[in-house]
């Protein structure tokens, strides 16, 4: 990998950890800045080429979330690769015009929603999915992504497989995502949905697309604190999956989990596990999981490379759904 020089905006917790472990893979923070007199300095330094007389190869965004747009906007119109804290914007047109303007650029926009990055996200997808398609009769029907071309009607992209069938019984299938932390003064600008909830629907459709899915219904508290999501898969091959969702930042717990439920005719599905996406410490506080930050940070070092194809434009697109939904009322 070369060496590559990057600016910081938002020197905060997350910025902090940002900072750290990209420093770690041998990049060069050439310019931060934790307030808008600060950035105003770098942007007056600031070309296409260069910042502070040298090259900035992309920008890391961790300030508030009600500044992600405008921060993002301006590198991207300046096709410098971006690095932004969830949520990418606090509108779902602010969003989409952000992955807009990448594409139009062909600039990299890369959302950090590192909960995606947990391996034990990611053993539960690969099983998840594997138990899926098995259920639904389509186990022997998985073919590795370079081995068939996407057919018009007949296949389904879920993941990295292609799974065939177009109404497959996933009726009884059952998602609840739930994921609650004690109060705390970090991210008062934006409700729980574009705190919390955008977590969540990231890893969902990483399972599911976008345009397969409904919106049953939404609520939000009074407080801005807490918030509950149904959404249904209305469309494709696991038409029938139900998914609940339930975020609190004001909670007596520590709690970031997914059951699965699959159902059986003539009693209560129950759950028939739940996953905790969390590690504990002795105390009973949430343990950080620093792979989930170091998984990200290296995948998106490879995606400035020009590795794994497509694979960025997908982040982006998914972290603009996930706001579309979060902010609707």
């Amino acid at each position: 990998m070369k060496p590559y020089n990057a600016i910081l905006v938002g020197n905060g917790t997350m910025g902090g950890r940002h900072r750290a472990r990209f420093e770690a893979c041998g990049v060069k923070f050439i310019a931060a800045a934790d307030n808008q007199e600060e950035f105003n300095e770098i942007t007056d330094k600031l070309t296409c080429e260069t910042a502070g007389g040298l090259p900035a190869d992309f920008a890391v965004i961790a300030s508030p979330a009600s500044t992600h747009y405008a921060y993002a906007k301006f590198f991207l119109e300046r096709k410098i690769p971006v690095l932004v804290e969830k949520p990418l914007a606090i509108s779902g047109e602010e969003a989409q015009e952000l992955v807009d303007l990448a594409a139009k650029n062909d600039t990299l926009l890369f959302v950090a929603q590192s909960e995606c990055f947990n391996p034990i996200f990611l053993n539960f997808r690969k099983h998840f999915l594997a138990e899926l398609n098995a259920r639904l009769g389509a186990g022997d029907k998985q073919y590795d992504a370079g081995d068939k071309q996407l057919g018009a009607g007949d296949m389904f992209v879920a993941g990295d497989m292609f799974v065939a069938g177009d109404n497959l019984p996933a009726g009884n299938v059952r998602l609840e995502f739930r994921r609650e932390h004690k109060y705390s003064e970090r991210c008062r600008d934006v409700d729980v949905s574009l705190d919390l909830l955008v977590h969540d629907l990231g890893l969902f459709f990483t399972l599911f697309r976008y345009e397969d899915v409904d919106i049953s219904f939404k609520t939000s508290a009074e407080s801005r604190d807490r918030a509950r999501l149904y959404l249904k898969v209305a469309r494709g091959p696991y038409k029938g999956v139900t998914a609940d969702f339930y975020v609190n930042r004001d909670s007596d717990v520590d709690v970031r989990t997914i059951s699965v439920s699959y159902g059986r005719q003539g009693g209560s599905p129950g759950s028939d596990y739940t996953v905790s996406l969390a590690r504990y410490l002795d105390n009973g506080e949430i343990a950080h999981i620093p792979d989930s930050l170091e998984n990200e940070h290296r995948f998106f070092l490879k995606l400035l490379d020009g590795a794994c194809g497509d694979w960025g434009k997908r982040i982006a697109r998914i972290a603009a759904d996930c706001v579309k939904i979060a902010s609707r009322q």
